[in-house]
């Protein structure tokens, strides 16, 4: 998972995003959400649920490190990460707006969470789980072709307006 953001750094990304089908233990869980990072942990038990199940898959591969200069690097990274949070909540507004047409929201707003996926301090990053693997009929749908292009498009058209946006965003600021 640390490997994903640091291939996004070198490549220069403008924003990350991580695309899952979600799973939980309850089968009657459905719909779409999109995660951005949380420094205060998780925006609800579904969501510290989901990190930590995530987040276990680097600590199982062995990527989980230790730094002498934590607390240094904590605090450089803090300066820049609410920003960075800021924009990726925005982000999954843009993205949750052009899903809800075409699929059931399982949270209307950006949900947060310690995903070390997202852990980018510098670029926009999100997470999104465009349904449930363990609810019968949201399994079925995700075998679709027409599902799996209508979710990928509404997610295409949600990055699209969130750059709109943060163009407009940067272009206001200028004039000031």
């Amino acid at each position: 998972l640390y490997d994903r953001v640091e291939i996004a750094h070198q490549h220069g990304a403008d924003l990350f995003m991580s695309i899952h089908a979600d799973g939980f233990t309850n089968p009657s869980a459905a719909g779409a959400s999109v995660f951005a990072l949380s420094n205060r942990g998780a925006s609800s038990a579904m969501a510290k649920y989901l990190s930590d199940r995530e987040n276990r898959a680097d600590e199982v591969a062995g990527k989980k490190t230790t730094d002498k200069d934590h607390l240094l690097q904590q605090v450089l990274f803090d300066l820049v990460q609410t920003d960075t949070i800021k924009n990726s909540l925005t982000l999954g507004s843009h993205i949750l707006k052009k899903i809800k047409p075409v699929h059931k929201l399982h949270s209307r707003n950006t949900e947060q969470a310690a995903f070390v996926v997202l852990k980018s301090p510098s670029i926009p990053s999100v997470l999104v789980e465009t349904s449930f693997i363990t609810n019968p009929n949201e399994e079925k749908l995700l075998g679709t072709t027409a599902f799996r292009q209508k979710i990928a498009t509404a997610i295409a058209n949600g990055i699209i307006s969130y750059f709109h946006w943060f163009d407009n965003q940067k272009a206001h600021s200028k004039r000031r």
